[in-house]
């Protein structure tokens, strides 16, 4: 009865089966994973949020399946800024080559559809979130990954990605900041990226859902890849991270390349927009003061994640931990003692400290050794967790 596009894994692993006991016994837990900002304290401008929201109430029912002109102008008008701010050296984006939706992951699957027929393929980060599958087994995609590797920072496996590419496929995806890394692509990189489009007549796809949190200096980072025209070229961003209001549901994805197929992507997706009409009009209205207020929330998210990692870096010192670098998002990757594997240490951690952490596997990481913890987490219970974990690993070593 039911389609295999539908149909998942749905076993529990030893971490979630053993979260799931200690909370039943009513035992603590130290979530050092936590990453919807909703639920960690941040000190964000509510009023005028509120304010901004109320005001897009009063309106008429303005279907348009791009979205709204004054919403797209000012999503324009943003990433303007960070293409400044980057030196991108790339012409901005006009409002009408921008569209809205209620989600990147809608945006996503109308980027497969548009550019994938039913198994073909589209080439995936490596470490990265794994969101990415659900949505090429949803949409009839194959996903391959083209993977990174850390030696003195996150570099592209460049043989292994050539090696990626088949006859079948459509599109390269990067994240930038990655999720969990935090590497940010590098000119470089984007040159290699848009040299092997040109070559296999591949469209780029960059989720920069984290680019406002991107540190300084940028050095050969690229702050967004929005006016990009080397190859037909999608930037992905959206209210849940730049705002930090996930229940507050719009994304924008921005279209760059050349002219012609620039104009047929849009064209085809207007139609295929226009079929779902998933935008609210009340939130596109509110999206120009929404906009105006990132500096400031963005403050108030930079404090939370410097004084976390900086916590976190002078925790590790002297251990057999290692911090990786962060230069944006909301990840920190910890590097541990092997063995033995990460799957192992995240359980470890939880059963003798209460300390949840995600493993180095949840990300698709290559090799053991990984976790992953959230800067977003309550300074108070970061700061108490970081210390168990770290007791722990050194209590652990030592034993062995």
């Amino acid at each position: 009865m039911f389609s295999q596009r539908a149909q998942f894994a749905t076993e529990e692993n030893a971490l979630t089966q053993a979260l799931a006991t200690r909370r039943a016994r009513g035992l603590p837990v130290l979530d050092l994973t936590e990453s919807n900002p909703t639920q960690v304290d941040l000190a964000l401008p509510q009023s005028a949020m509120r304010a901004a929201l109320a005001a897009g109430l009063d309106c008429a029912y303005e279907p348009n399946p791009l979205g709204l002109l004054s919403a797209r102008r000012a999503v324009a008008q943003h990433i303007a800024q960070l293409q400044r701010r980057g030196e991108t050296g790339f012409a901005p984006v006009p409002p009408e080559h921008v569209l809205l939706t209620a989600s990147t992951s809608e945006a996503y699957a109308l980027l497969l559809t548009l550019l994938c027929n039913p198994g073909e393929r589209v080439l995936v980060p490596q470490p990265s979130y794994p969101l990415f599958g659900f949505l090429g087994q949803l949409n009839d995609v194959q996903l391959d990954p083209w993977p990174s590797r850390y030696a003195d920072g996150w570099q592209i496996d460049v043989a292994a990605l050539r090696a990626a590419v088949t006859p079948q496929t459509r599109a390269i995806l990067a994240v930038s900041p990655n999720n969990p890394t935090g590497a940010v692509l590098t000119r470089t990189e984007l040159a290699l990226l848009a040299e092997l489009c040109q070559e296999h007549d591949l469209a780029l796809i960059v989720d920069e859902v984290f680019a406002d949190t991107l540190r300084s200096p940028l050095g050969d980072g690229v702050a967004t890849v929005a006016g990009h025209d080397a190859c037909l070229t999608f930037a992905l961003g959206g209210l849940s991270k730049t705002c930090l209001l996930p229940h507050v549901k719009l994304a924008w994805t921005l279209i760059s390349g050349p002219d012609h197929l620039v104009a047929e992507a849009l064209a085809r997706l207007e139609t295929m927009a226009d079929t779902y009409l998933s935008a609210a009009t009340p939130i596109q209205r509110a999206l120009p003061d929404l906009l105006d207020l990132v500096p400031m929330v963005q403050t108030v998210l930079r404090e939370r994640l410097e004084g976390n990692l900086r916590f976190l870096q002078q925790a590790v010192r002297q251990t057999l931990l290692d911090v990786l670098p962060v230069a944006g998002g909301w990840s920190a990757m910890l590097r541990l003692p092997q063995p033995p594997g990460d799957r192992d240490w995240a359980l470890f951690l939880l059963e003798t400290t209460g300390v949840l952490t995600h493993p180095g596997w949840y990300f698709d990481c290559d090799g053991d050794g990984w976790l992953v913890v959230s800067l977003l987490v309550v300074p108070e219970t970061f700061r108490i967790g970081v210390r168990a974990l770290v007791a722990a690993v050194g209590t652990a070593t030592t034993d062995s």
